[in-house]
């Protein structure tokens, strides 16, 4: 039984959206690579996410490719004209990594407990929130650590042990070996002063 058909239209749960974003947009990044080996074709693909970010895949250099593409359909404007844009965007670019920056420092320092006078009560019940996240990921490494020593230190007690056991073998087997050597050299002086004795007494009886 085919697959029934998809409609196609905005999907309103954002979770929902982004898992399929992200699954599609791998799908549509592998196919491009694929037609670019598969029929050596020139291609160059651009991906911007609902929030900005860009993706990209160019079988060949991606600023030839767009030059390319931009002289096809007419689109090739003055040289002052394409680095005036140039450097619009980067600026654009240069702004937002610095937005970016400082919004990261301030949730570092948020999480240190700096400046979180200006918080309201709901920005400090994520920030409760956070740091009860992060301490209870941080235990449970800790936790994981213990456990993974205690079982090393359980293995190297057990391979003692039979160390141990194997070192009491070997000198209980080297005690038995001594005793049986004393035990035959004994038995030997005793029969050599047995046979001195008894020539004596020959040698006095034939007197």
């Amino acid at each position: 039984m085919g697959r029934g058909k998809v409609e196609l239209k905005r999907i309103e749960n954002s979770t929902s959206r982004q898992v399929t974003f992200s699954k599609r947009r791998n799908g549509l990044l592998k196919k491009a690579f694929e037609l670019s080996i598969l029929c050596d074709a020139e291609v160059a693909l651009l991906i911007f996410s609902p929030t900005g970010r860009a993706y990209q895949f160019a079988s060949h250099d991606m600023d030839r490719t767009i030059f390319r593409y931009r002289n096809e359909v007419g689109l090739i404007g003055s040289d002052d004209q394409l680095g005036s844009r140039s450097m619009e965007f980067w600026r654009n670019e240069i702004d937002e990594l610095k937005r970016t920056v400082d919004s990261m420092e301030t949730k570092l320092k948020h999480l240190g407990g700096e400046d979180i006078s200006t918080l309201g009560t709901k920005e400090l019940k994520h920030l409760e929130r956070q740091l009860k996240i992060g301490v209870e990921r941080i235990r449970s490494k800790k936790r994981r650590i213990i456990s993974e020593h205690i079982n090393m230190l359980k293995r190297k007690q057990k391979a003692l042990q039979e160390e141990n056991s194997r070192l009491q073998k070997r000198l209980h087997e080297l005690n038995n070996a001594n005793i049986n050597i004393s035990s035959g050299s004994l038995e030997s002086n005793t029969c050599n002063v047995f046979q001195q004795s008894r020539i004596l007494h020959d040698g006095i009886s034939g007197l």
